[in-house]
C-alpha cells in the first residue's frame, strides 16, 4: 500500500490498485466496447470525434500518438484526412488493441499504424517525437491526469498539439440533474444487458462525475506547460475538446 489514495468512480482506493480497477474494465468489455458506445450516446460520439477532428485539422506527414487509443476510432479518422501520416495507438488494455486490430480499417492503414501497450502516466516513448497528441474519452482514468499532461508535453515536439475529448460538465444544473438520471438509471443497466457486465458502466458513469469542470482542467493542461489553451464545449457541455500547443 502506498500513503497516497485516489477515486475508482465513486469509491476511494489507494494509488496502486486504480491502474488494475481501469485494466479490468476495458479488459471485460472490449469486445462490445464500440457498440456500447454507439448505444450510450445514440451515435452522437462519431459527431464529437468528427468535431475533434476538425478542430485539430490534420495536416500531410504529422505523427500522432493516440493514448488510451483502444480501438482505433481517433487514429482511423486522423489517417484518413492525412496524406502520408502515421499514428501511434497507445492503451494500457491489450485486448482493446486487439479489438481494434481486427477492425477493417486497421488491415487499410497497417503500414501508417503501430499497436502499443503503455501506461499514460509513463509513456514508452521518446520525447519530442510526435506532431499531436490525442487521448478521448480516457484521461479520466488515468490514476494521476497531471502525470499523463506532463508526459503529453514531453513526448510532443515543439510545436505539436495536444487534444483531448472527454465527458465533461453541463453549466446548467437543471440540465446535469437530467443528465445525471440518465447517465444512471439507463447505462449500467444497458451495460449488462449488452456486455454482461453492469459494474464496469456503473464505474464508468461515476468516474464522469469525478472529473475536473472545463476550467480547472484547462488549467491543469497549463500547469503541464502547454500555451494557447482553449476549450469548446459539446453538446452543451456533455462532451468538451481541450486544446493546448506545445510552443
Amino acid at each position: 500500500m502506498s500513503d497516497r489514495t485516489t477515486h475508482f468512480g465513486f469509491r476511494t482506493v489507494d494509488e496502486t490498485e486504480k491502474a488494475g480497477l481501469v485494466h479490468g474494465v476495458f479488459s471485460s468489455v472490449a469486445s462490445r466496447y464500440d457498440v456500447m458506445n454507439d448505444l450510450m450516446s445514440a451515435g452522437v460520439h462519431r459527431l464529437w470525434k468528427d468535431a475533434m477532428m476538425d478542430w485539430l485539422a490534420p495536416r500531410p506527414g504529422q505523427r500522432l500518438l493516440d493514448v488510451a487509443g483502444g480501438t482505433g476510432d481517433i487514429a482511423f479518422r486522423f489517417l484518413k484526412r492525412a496524406k502520408g501520416s502515421k499514428a501511434v495507438v497507445l492503451d494500457m488494455t491489450e485486448s482493446m488493441l486487439v479489438a481494434g486490430r481486427q477492425r477493417a480499417d486497421a488491415a487499410d492503414m497497417a503500414e501508417r499504424l503501430d499497436w502499443v501497450v503503455g501506461d499514460a502516466m509513463a509513456l514508452p516513448l521518446p520525447s519530442s517525437s510526435f506532431d499531436v497528441y490525442t487521448i478521448s474519452f480516457g484521461i479520466r482514468n488515468v490514476t494521476r491526469v497531471q502525470d499523463a499532461l506532463n508526459e503529453a508535453y514531453r513526448v510532443l515536439r515543439p510545436g505539436g498539439r495536444l487534444m483531448v475529448l472527454e465527458f465533461s460538465q453541463l453549466p446548467n444544473p437543471a440540465m446535469q440533474k437530467a443528465y445525471d438520471l440518465y447517465s444512471f438509471n439507463v447505462i449500467p443497466p444497458m451495460g449488462k444487458l449488452v456486455t454482461g457486465d453492469r459494474d464496469s458502466y456503473q464505474y464508468l458513469v461515476e468516474s464522469i462525475r469525478k472529473f475536473p469542470d472545463q476550467e480547472t482542467f484547462a488549467g491543469m493542461i497549463r500547469k503541464a506547460g502547454f500555451d494557447l489553451v482553449n476549450y469548446r464545449n459539446l453538446s452543451m457541455g456533455i462532451a468538451a475538446l481541450h486544446s493546448g500547443w506545445k510552443v
